[in-house]
């Protein structure tokens, strides 16, 4: 078979190393509960030969690039309809799937945060997520409050999901090479069902406040906030790093009842 050409403006770098795609796909745990999988930016396929001898689940692929989808068609003639040539950030998840699904990948860097965005938006069908990224990127979602890398990402991810950073992988395994260390993580969707406040503006507050963590919340969130009805508020005088999502629910909901 031809190969695919990586595609620099689709952020492409594919895999070129069995033992690490073997040990991406067995961070999958299917007894949490779902009975299929979405592999987002398949490329040549090197991750799919894994997930396609597992039988406890039913994989389906996802790739914008057209010429990876008819590489990828020619090599899985038995996908069918599983094999889906879109855009990932465009998908309807709940028209497409029946019931939760985990979702895997070598994800394009350059939309990186935009797929974890989207993954936030159908955290109800999505209890599992196991995915390469930039090392920074990879760190930023593990990140703990206090910590430089700590930020909007983290604070939104770490509401729903708990996060564990599996393994560093360096860029010499890829064709072509990226620029930056890899890392893959993997992201278990915990408990909690809805955060316990407003949650439209429990965003807001998160946004704004790592919008400019150099002040402090009193400062970065004064558009947000009744100054003088807030004046004993201690996490006001905090910077953004500072605040886990606890305190950032408990934030939203004095701000909400000082309205």
């Amino acid at each position: 078979m031809s190969i695919v050409r990586a595609k620099k403006h689709l952020g492409q770098h594919f895999l070129t190393d069995k033992n690490i795609a073997s040990k991406i796909v067995e961070a999958l745990r299917p007894q949490s509960g779902y009975k299929q999988v979405l592999e987002v930016g398949p490329g040549m396929g090197i991750l799919s030969d894994f997930l396609l001898q597992k039988t406890d689940y039913e994989t389906y692929l996802i790739d914008i690039d057209t010429e990876s989808y008819e590489f990828l068609a020619k090599k899985y003639p038995q996908l069918g309809s599983r094999l889906i040539n879109a855009d990932f950030l465009e998908l309807d998840f709940a028209a497409t799937f029946n019931g939760p699904l985990a979702v895997i990948g070598n994800f394009p860097y350059n939309i990186s945060s935009q797929i974890l965005f989207k993954i936030l938006d159908n955290r109800h069908q999505v209890p599992e997520v196991v995915g390469m990224f930039q090392k920074e990127v990879a760190e930023r979602c593990n990140a703990k409050a206090g910590s430089k890398e700590y930020g909007i990402l983290s604070v939104f991810l770490q509401a729903y999901y708990k996060v564990e950073y599996l393994f560093t992988v360096k860029a010499g395994v890829f064709n072509p090479p990226p620029k930056v260390l890899s890392a893959v993580i993997r992201m278990t969707r915990n408990e909690v069902q809805e955060l316990g406040c407003d949650e439209k503006l429990f965003w807001q507050v998160v946004k704004a406040g790592f919008n400019q963590r150099r002040k402090t919340l009193r400062n970065a969130l004064s558009s947000l906030i009744n100054k003088e009805k807030l004046t004993d508020e201690p996490m006001l005088e905090l910077r953004a790093e500072r605040l886990t999502v606890n305190d950032f629910v408990a934030l939203t909901n004095r701000i909400t009842e000082t309205r």
